[in-house]
């Protein structure tokens, strides 16, 4: 089941819009789901080691 619940990414609200209320992009507030057979784990990992700490979307 997929989540509509977002937060924004600025000020912290929670709303069910794509767009917050201050203009700003929403985000999925839960991680995905852990897979042992995680197909693209290995460039995820990359692109952190590269990006660092950078939201990922």
């Amino acid at each position: 089941m997929r989540s509509i619940l977002r937060k924004c990414e600025d000020c912290g609200k929670y709303t069910l819009k794509d767009i917050c209320s201050c203009g700003k992009k929403t985000m999925v507030p839960i991680p995905p789901r852990f897979s042992p057979q995680d197909r693209f784990g290995e460039y995820r990992r990359k692109l952190k080691e590269i990006h660092g700490k950078e939201k990922m979307v």
